[in-house]
C-alpha cells in the first residue's frame, strides 16, 4: 500500500467530444464552470455545468468545504486530525470515531481481507521510514524496518459497528489513509454537488476522479491515462466515463533509486519495501474510495492476482500496464472491454 498517494496520473480532458453539439434546449441553458483549490496536498479540480454563476460558486464552495472537512479527519500529516488522534490511542481502549473515519476504516479493512493484506491502512510505521529513505536516498535501517513491520496488520484494527468505535491493539501502531482518502474525498465532493442539483460534474483530486452525468451533449467525460515514461505525450488510453470513478497508481512520478534499484513510493506490506515493478494500474469502479484503494492493491499484487481481485469486485474494471525490455505490455480484467474508450487519433505521416 502507498504511504503517500502518487502524483497526477490521470489527466481529465474536460470537453465534449469533437463534432458533438448541445442539441436540446435544456442543455443550451447550462454553462460550464471550472474551479481549483489545493487540499490534501494536491490540486482538486471541479468542473460543473450550471444555469448561473452564483449557483456554480455556491455549490463548488460546499464541495470544497466537504473535502477540507475530510482532510481534517483523515490526514496523517496533521497531528490534530481525527486519524492522528486515533493513532495516538494505540494500545488503549476503543475510541468513538466519526461516521467518515469509521467508513474509511471499514472499507480499508475489507480490502485488506480480500487482498490478503496487500492493502493495509496500518502501513504508517513503515511508510514513515520510507519518507526519510526517499529524502536521504538510503534504505531504511533493517532492524528499524522489522520493528515497524511488526506493528502492521489490519487484524489488529478492531471496529465495532454498533458502538462506532475503533481500537488499535498494539502500542506504536499508526494509521495512514493515503491509499483511499483522495478517492473518498472526490466522491464525497461529487455527492455534495449532486445534492445541490448539479448533475453534470467532475471532481479530480490528483489521480482520483469521480464523475456524474456527462457534459451536455456528450456521451461521457474523457479521462486520459498518462504514459509510463515522462516526456511522452500520447496517453496509453482515453476512457469515456459517466457516473463512475477512476483512479491510477504507478511509479512514474514518485520513486527513488538506491544502490541501482528503483523503488516506487508504493510499499508492499509483505516485504516492507517499495515495489520495484515499472507499472501503472488504472481502476474504474462505482465509487471513488473503491477505485482509489483497488488501484494501489492491484499494483502491489501484480496482474494475475490483482486482476482476479478486480473480477471479484462487482462493477469494477482495471487495466495493468507493465514496462518491460520489450516495451509496454498490458493486461485487462474481464470487464475492462466494457469500459467505453475514445479511439486514438490517426498519426500524421
Amino acid at each position: 500500500m502507498s504511504a503517500i498517494k502518487s502524483g497526477v496520473w490521470l489527466a481529465a480532458l474536460l470537453q465534449t467530444l469533437p463534432g458533438q453539439v448541445q442539441s436540446h434546449t435544456a442543455s443550451t441553458e447550462l454553462r460550464r464552470f471550472e474551479f481549483e483549490e489545493t487540499h490534501m496536498a494536491s490540486p482538486f479540480n471541479i468542473v460543473l455545468y450550471s444555469t448561473d454563476e452564483a449557483t456554480a460558486r455556491r455549490s463548488s464552495r460546499a464541495a470544497y468545504d466537504r473535502i477540507a472537512q475530510l482532510n481534517a479527519i483523515l490526514s496523517d500529516y496533521d497531528p490534530e486530525s481525527e486519524l492522528s488522534r486515533l493513532s495516538r490511542s494505540a494500545g488503549g481502549p476503543a475510541v468513538p470515531v466519526s461516521i467518515d473515519l469509521f467508513e474509511v476504516l471499514t472499507q480499508s479493512r475489507m480490502i485488506w481481507e480480500r487482498s490478503g493484506g496487500a492493502f493495509d491502512v496500518t502501513i504508517a510505521p513503515v511508510g514513515r521510514l520510507w519518507r526519510r529513505a526517499r529524502r536521504d536516498r538510503k534504505l531504511p535501517d533493517r532492524a528499524r524496518l522489522e520493528e515497524a513491520r511488526a506493528l502492521l496488520g489490519s487484524d489488529k484494527l478492531i471496529l465495532d459497528p454498533a458502538a462506532r468505535t475503533a481500537r488499535l491493539l498494539k502500542p506504536g501502531m499508526k494509521l495512514d489513509a493515503g491509499g483511499i482518502a483522495k478517492g473518498y474525498a472526490a466522491q464525497a465532493a461529487l455527492d455534495v454537488l449532486k445534492a445541490a442539483g448539479i448533475k453534470h460534474a467532475l471532481v479530480a483530486g490528483a489521480g482520483d476522479i469521480a464523475v456524474g452525468d456527462p457534459p451536455p451533449g456528450a456521451r461521457g467525460w474523457r479521462v486520459a491515462i498518462a504514459p509510463l515514461e515522462p516526456g511522452q505525450s500520447e496517453p496509453l488510453r482515453t476512457l469515456l466515463l459517466a457516473n463512475a470513478a477512476v483512479s491510477t497508481a504507478g511509479d512514474t512520478e514518485r520513486f527513488v533509486t538506491i544502490d541501482g534499484h528503483r523503488y516506487s513510493h508504493i510499499i508492499n506490506p509483505a516485504t516492507g519495501l517499495g515495489v520495484e515493478d515499472r507499472a501503472a494500474v488504472t481502476v474504474v469502479a462505482a465509487d471513488g474510495a473503491t477505485a482509489d484503494a483497488l488501484e494501489t492493491t492491484v499494483y502491489i499484487l501484480g496482474p494475475d492476482r490483482g486482476l482476479k481481485l478486480i473480477d471479484e469486485t462487482p462493477g469494477a474494471a482495471a487495466i495493468f500496464f507493465r514496462l518491460t525490455k520489450d516495451g509496454i505490455k498490458s493486461f485487462e480484467s474481464s470487464r475492462f472491454k466494457l469500459v467505453p474508450t475514445v479511439p486514438p487519433e490517426p498519426k500524421t505521416p
